[in-house]
C-alpha cells in the first residue's frame, strides 16, 4: 500500500455488528476501513475494484458463506490475507477456516483489544490464533482422529456439510459450488457415512444440536 493506514474491509449481513466493527477501527490512527459488505458477492466486488491489507470476514452470510466466499477470494488474489470471525463453536469452525487458507480466527465474543490486535497482526502478514484458542484447535485436531466430528471432514465436504445442515438442496448447493448434483450426492454419502448419520434430517439435528448452525 502506498499510505501508513491498514486498509480494511470488513464483512458481515447485520448492519448494527458492520457499524460496530466501523466504530472500533475507525478509532484507531493505523487503521482505515475501506470497504463495508453485507455478502460474499459483494466482497467478491469490492475485491476487484480495490486492495486491501485485510479481509475481516464472517462465516455465516447469504448467498456465498464465509467459507465459500474465502475460496473465491483466494482465487481472486491468492495472497490476500484474510481473518475469519465467527460466533460458531471456536475450535471447530478455527480448524476449518485455518485450514481452508484464512489468516487468522477470532470469535465474535473476543475483547475489542483482541479484535484489533489480530486485525494488525494478519494486515501485517501474520497469522493469528489466541493461545486458549490455539489449545483448543491441537486438542479438537487430537479428537477428530476418531472420525466422528465435523473437524474430520475435508474443507469441501465441510462446506457441503454446513450447506446441508443450513437445509440447502443438492441442487442449489451444486449450483454455487459449480459441481454436478451426482458429485454433490457423492459428497453427501461420504459425509453422513465419516459421521454415522443416515439422512439430512440426522445431519440437521446433530449440527443444531451442536451449535454449528442456528
Amino acid at each position: 500500500m502506498t499510505d501508513s493506514l491498514l486498509r480494511i474491509l470488513i464483512a458481515d449481513d447485520h448492519p448494527i455488528v458492520l457499524q460496530g466493527l466501523f466504530d472500533l477501527i475507525e478509532a484507531e490512527a493505523d487503521l482505515l476501513v475501506a470497504g463495508q459488505a453485507e455478502s460474499g458477492d459483494r466482497v467478491l466486488d469490492l475485491l476487484s475494484q480495490n486492495d486491501y491489507d485485510v479481509i475481516l470476514l464472517d462465516i455465516a452470510m447469504p448467498g456465498k458463506n464465509g467459507l465459500d466466499t474465502l475460496d473465491a477470494i483466494h482465487q481472486l488474489k491468492p495472497s490476500q490475507p484474510v481473518l475469519i470471525y465467527s460466533h460458531y463453536p471456536e475450535a471447530l469452525y478455527a480448524a476449518i477456516a485455518m485450514r481452508a487458507g484464512a489468516n487468522g480466527f477470532i470469535s465474535k465474543g473476543a475483547a475489542p483489544d483482541e479484535l484489533l490486535a489480530a486485525v494488525r497482526n494478519v494486515a501485517r502478514g501474520n497469522h493469528y490464533l489466541c493461545p486458549s484458542l490455539l489449545e483448543s484447535l491441537i486438542n479438537a485436531e487430537a479428537v477428530s482422529a476418531d472420525g466422528e466430528t465435523p473437524s474430520s471432514l475435508t474443507n469441501r465436504e465441510f462446506q457441503i456439510f454446513y450447506k446441508l445442515a443450513r437445509g440447502e438442496s443438492l441442487q442449489s448447493i451444486a449450483e454455487t459450488l459449480g459441481l454436478s448434483v451426482k458429485t454433490i450426492s457423492s459428497y453427501r454419502s461420504n459425509i453422513l457415512q465419516k459421521l454415522h448419520l443416515d439422512s439430512n434430517a440426522d445431519l440437521i439435528r446433530y449440527a443444531v444440536s451442536s451449535g454449528l448452525v442456528q
